[in-house]
């Protein structure tokens, strides 16, 4: 299982170097200033507005790139410097954010599919490898008995975090595109400030694929500990 482990330290390296580079692109983008003069909270106001939404508030959440949307409460929730601040990365972040309130407002397939998963994901996806572990250990690895099945239930609640995780990617590409095109379709940025937010969205979509990777090369090595033993 060397390969594992030099498959899962390759991919946690990715993860922080992404990572990193997402900080450095925000923080270079946040000293592109916006020729409008916009907030990130006024952004996201008004790209609400143009989408017919009225039902959906924006608000301050403290924190850094802790920006989400709320689809319980219909809130925009924008961390402090994104929400105060004018330039290329905070209306990337705010348009972004507003996305999944367009998302939510058109029933957007992937959204709908990654809410009904959020109740559940959110109580298993911490308890699967104890679960899985706590298998192997009553006996999983030579295919008997109850630790067996103890094992299987853990690689299943496993399998609905991965799937979580791939279910994640399409939801916040498309989120990304919708601010996209209507950062440009609306003029809210000339071509320098498009080219800022739209190199940040980049590199903030790369965090969920590396994240997805990462939980199926998991899911993967735990299954291979359950079945692998099996005769």
């Amino acid at each position: 299982m060397m390969i594992y482990y030099v498959l899962i330290g390759a991919i946690a390296l990715v993860s922080w170097l992404v990572s990193s580079k997402l900080k450095s692109k925000f923080k270079h983008y946040s000293k592109v200033h916006l020729r409008n003069g916009m907030s990130g909270a006024e952004i996201a106001e008004k790209m609400l507005a143009d989408n017919g939404i009225r039902d959906v508030k924006v608000i301050s959440t403290p924190g850094m790139l802790t920006d989400h949307y709320n689809p319980k409460n219909k809130t925009v929730n924008l961390s402090e410097s994104v929400y105060n601040q004018r330039n290329a990365a905070s209306a990337a972040v705010a348009a972004h954010e507003c996305g999944h309130a367009v998302q939510h407002a058109q029933a957007y397939e992937w959204l709908t599919m990654r809410s009904k998963l959020v109740p559940v994901v959110s109580v298993t996806s911490g308890l699967s490898m104890w679960v899985v572990f706590g298998g192997l250990l009553l006996g999983a690895a030579a295919g008997v008995g109850l630790g067996f099945y103890i094992a299987v239930a853990g690689l299943i609640m496993m399998g609905l975090a991965t799937l979580f995780s791939f279910i994640t990617l399409p939801v916040e590409y498309d989120a990304s595109n919708r601010a996209l095109a209507w950062l440009k379709q609306k003029n809210m940025v000339t071509r320098e400030e498009y080219k800022g937010s739209e190199d940040a969205l980049k590199w903030a979509a790369r965090t969920y694929l590396v994240a997805a990777i990462g939980a199926l090369a998991t899911l993967v090595y735990w299954g291979l500990q359950v079945f692998g033993g099996r005769d």
